[in-house]
């Protein structure tokens, strides 16, 4: 599970064998939410405030998840994201 990036108690992954669509995972404590790179759409259960974070994060690098996602199929190693400040 490749940690792409981690900022305010909350680890961003993408995992070489998952499956489309391309998403990325978001950990924070015990709750655990994907996030669908094309469109922002969220599933599984994670606090607002946090998931809030997760998107605003999201909405600044979605060029970079996607190309995270293409070296992933190739299976490459991912780049990592800058954290959200």
């Amino acid at each position: 599970m490749p940690e792409i990036s981690r900022f305010l108690g909350i680890v961003i992954t993408m995992y070489y064998s998952d499956h489309a669509p391309p998403h990325f995972h978001a950990k924070y404590g015990g709750y655990d939410v994907t996030i669908r790179i094309h469109d922002g759409l969220a599933q599984g259960t994670f606090p607002r405030r946090a998931l809030n974070l997760v998107q605003e994060w999201y909405n600044l690098h979605r060029d970079e998840l996607a190309e995270n996602w293409r070296l992933s199929r190739e299976r490459k190693p991912l780049h990592p994201i800058e954290p959200l400040e």
